[in-house]
């Protein structure tokens, strides 16, 4: 026995050690989240694109002729310092070098006045030119380079606003493609009806990042996707180029007006229409190209919203795509949960408060299209977005609501489930923002370029809804809990992962559906669940992290990584905690990355893009995963193991 103890002491004492360590990594980060908290109890934390979000900002402001020197100088720092080594401007930080994002951010430093011929400058320009030049830029990029006159509007597909007079049954309805398509196309079509001019008042062109003449350019237009529906729809573009001129201006104005009716139902305050930019300062350009004066109230209205994306420092600044705070305060509660808050604490109960003030009560917005019978209850990403509530923010709120109290909050927590079960897809999973939102076809079209036109199921949505209802009780028995489980099952990958949709990539769908099928009571060590589990810890790193580049998203790429971050450590170990693994060399190897990993208090360093708006298209970061994700997996850690508990008992 005293050999044994001799024995024991010391491991006795490095465990405790260990506790201690995680304890205090625990109270530091919880203290720093907590201090971040508004007074009126949300968090909202930055959210950076690429270049061409900044980009686009300065070009609105030359659009209309108001340009701003001081804030345009110091989204141009920021321009210059996201430049990478190949010359051109990525996707993401440290990607390949992309046509659209390097001529955006080109054009926007030389409207500010970058020489041409500065170093930084010739080194974009050479990047660009070996690449095929501008005209090698995608549908969005040509149409703002028409809207300068730097292209001929042949450049760019036909676009006709009188598509908002077709009948419902038609090929093309805007019903049937996205929230996020909808609100950036119909101001869009109004620009491509007048087709106006850029005040661009220091008359700046970029006649030299074209191979050949703009205008004599014959290589504009591309099949999206290489599929015969594409070479069709190319085909028909053709055809409909030239009977442009016989389409009567009545209905281009009645097209227009009904355009208007839907912008203005749809402003949405200081937040904007749609609350995303793109949308947004396509309303401001299509007003100001119907020629309302800077006083109009829709002008004025929309011209503000997007001030408020702005996030300026003293001597740099970028232009946000968005903002996040109902997603921000939901991901903070949850952490906050996992670290030990309780009903009653003022941080947890304010936030709760906050996003009981948040849901979409009385708004029956475009969801209800296919949906009329289904009562509003939903939450927003945005501060406020009636018109669009989102699944996932709604999934992930309700959660943690019922997490927090869930006698208090029974009311917001019953119609939020009430939505989420009446927005289940047909296929047993659920979109982002509307139901079947699957119209395949629509992906062939010459605007689709940007492979982003439609919103369909996903894994780590439908996992997110599973989660809820499963925590809140459903159980297999009730039809949405046992269809979402059988599309799960359906979406895994042959390799075990799912997909991750709106985070990167495997990883985070991974630890999506794991979660959920946990909650929901699945058995844990069936051999689907296991091949997930060995994908995961295949994926470890030698430093005992997880990391998943953005160019994932690329098939032949999937298993690219540059580097460990925090957020996808933290979503890997919470997916093998949620299939038992907390004893796993897996899960502690990935603990001590997280306690070892460079931090300021509660955020954990994360230079890497952790997120997407659109697959191989849009990438995004959110700043504040990496202070959400450590937090909630280090807590959750430390509570399975003082409650010696295998499995945890919250749906995410």
């Amino acid at each position: 026995m005293e050999i044994i103890n001799r024995r024991a002491a010391p491991f006795e004492e490095a465990q405790a050690s260990d506790e201690r360590e995680v304890d205090g990594v625990i109270e530091e980060a919880k203290n720093w989240l907590a201090s971040r908290q508004a007074d009126d109890g949300h968090w909202a934390f930055e959210l950076e694109a690429d270049a061409t979000i900044p980009a686009e900002y300065i070009f609105l402001n030359h659009f209309l002729g108001d340009v701003d020197d001081e804030v345009e100088a110091k989204l141009a720092n920021y321009l210059r310092s996201i430049q990478e080594k190949h010359g051109g401007w990525p996707l993401y930080h440290d990607g390949d070098f992309n046509m659209s994002a390097s001529v955006k951010a080109y054009y926007a430093l030389k409207l500010v006045g970058d020489d041409p011929e500065a170093p930084h400058m010739v080194r974009a320009r050479d990047a660009i030119l070996a690449e095929g030049g501008a005209a090698k830029s995608n549908v969005f990029t040509r149409i703002a380079l028409a809207l300068f006159g730097q292209v001929p509007w042949h450049a760019v597909p036909v676009i006709r606003v009188e598509a908002l007079l077709l009948p419902k049954w038609a090929l093309f309805h805007v019903d049937k493609v996205s929230y996020w398509s909808r609100t950036v196309m119909i101001p869009l079509f109004i620009l491509t009806a007048l087709k106006p001019r850029a005040a661009n008042p220091r008359n700046v062109d970029i006649r030299e990042l074209f191979v050949t003449a703009p205008e004599a350019e014959t290589n504009y237009m591309v099949n999206p996707t290489g599929h015969w529906l594409g070479d069709i729809f190319l085909g028909i573009d053709r055809i409909l180029r030239p009977l442009q001129p016989l389409i009567p201006n009545t209905l281009t104005v009645k097209a227009i007006n009904k355009a208007l009716e839907f912008m203005k139902e749809r402003l949405n305050g200081e937040d904007g229409l749609g609350a995303i930019f793109p949308a947004m300062a396509n309303t401001v350009m299509a007003y100001h190209a119907l020629g309302y004066g800077r006083d109009h109230p829709d002008f004025a209205t929309a011209r503000d919203s997007i001030e408020k994306l702005l996030v300026l420092n003293d001597d740099w600044g970028y232009c946000q795509p968005c903002l996040s705070p109902v997603w921000d305060t939901g991901l903070a509660a949850h952490a906050m949960l996992e670290a030990g808050l309780e009903a009653g604490d003022p941080t947890l109960d304010k936030a709760a408060e906050w996003l009981v003030g948040r849901q979409i009560l009385d708004v029956a917005g475009d969801w209800a299209v296919k949906a009329p019978n289904v009562r509003s209850g939903g939450w927003a990403f945005q501060y406020w977005n009636d018109q669009y509530p989102d699944v996932d923010d709604t999934a992930v709120v309700v959660m943690a609501l019922h997490r927090a109290d869930p006698e208090k909050y029974k009311d917001a927590i019953d119609r939020g489930i009430e939505w989420i079960i009446g927005m289940q897809s047909r296929n047993g999973g659920w979109g982002a923002f509307d139901i079947d939102n699957d119209h395949d076809v629509l992906q062939h079209i010459p605007f689709a370029d940007h492979g982003a036109l439609l919103d369909p199921p996903t894994a780590d949505v439908s996992a997110r809804c599973l989660g809820m209802l499963a925590q809140v009780g459903y159980n297999r028995d009730h039809a949405p809990v046992a269809r979402a489980i059988d599309y799960l099952r359906r979406e895994q990958e042959d390799d075990g992962s799912w997909f991750g949709r709106w985070g990167n990539n495997y990883v985070y769908g991974t630890w999506s559906v794991l979660c959920a099928l946990n909650a929901a009571g699945e058995d844990m060590q069936a051999p689907y669940v296991r091949r997930a589990v060995d994908w995961l810890k295949a994926h470890q790193h030698d430093d005992g992290g997880w990391g998943e580049d953005c160019a994932s998203y690329w098939q032949h790429r999937r298993d690219e990584v540059k580097t460990t971050t925090p957020s996808q450590t933290s979503w890997a170990i919470l997916a093998l905690l949620a299939a038992g693994e907390i004893d796993s060399v897996a899960v502690k190897g990935g603990i001590e990355y997280l306690l070892r990993a460079p931090r300021d208090e509660g955020k954990w360093d994360e230079e890497y893009f952790n997120a997407v708006g659109f697959p191989r298209v849009f990438y995004l970061r959110y700043h504040g995963y990496s202070a959400f994700f450590p937090l909630w997996t280090l807590a959750r850690y430390r509570d399975l193991q003082k409650r010696n508990s295998k499995y945890p008992s919250h749906g995410i």
